[in-house]
């Protein structure tokens, strides 16, 4: 049996396969590593959040499969980054996919810090110059938002 995505059977994906959507997808990852890696977690600190190989896999497949059914596919994207940390969660950066493009949708990606990091980051939030880097769960959750219609919002843990 093959498993459906809003409508489109895994194997009709292949089909789809554009080798300059893969390209933009690469170039993505690239700049969510490196809005990561100066992302402001405290007032004045500084700390370069490290995506883990899976983590990055994951994402970039779940980025692939919410933007199928969009009419500009991943290049209508807004992508909003943040790291959830205990209750607060933290906005460390925005991304036009194609800053040519109309946006048709927002993704908003909430990363995780590693939980075994807690007593290492607990000093990250007050005062004095830190720079340290800093492991990211492999749990995330996506929440997307279509911007040219009145659906309600898609949440989806991973």
């Amino acid at each position: 049996d093959a498993e459906y995505a809003e409508g489109i059977s895994l194997p009709d994906l292949d089909l789809l396969h554009d080798p300059e959507d893969e390209l933009l997808c690469a170039n993505l990852m690239d700049v969510v590593q490196a809005t990561l890696g100066r992302a402001p977690l405290g007032a004045k600190r500084c700390s370069r959040l490290l995506m883990p190989a899976q983590l990055l896999a994951q994402v970039k497949t779940e980025l692939l499969r919410l933007a199928c059914s969009e009419p500009c596919g991943r290049r209508g994207a807004l992508l909003d980054l943040c790291v959830e940390h205990g209750k607060a969660c933290h906005d460390v950066g925005h991304i036009a996919v194609d800053p040519a493009v109309v946006p048709t949708f927002q993704l908003t990606l909430v990363l995780r810090l590693d939980s075994r990091l807690w007593p290492k980051i607990q000093g990250l939030f007050t005062s004095g110059p830190a720079f340290t880097p800093l492991k990211l769960s492999t749990g995330f959750r996506v929440i997307k938002k279509k911007l040219y219609s009145s659906e309600q919002l898609l949440i989806e843990e991973c």
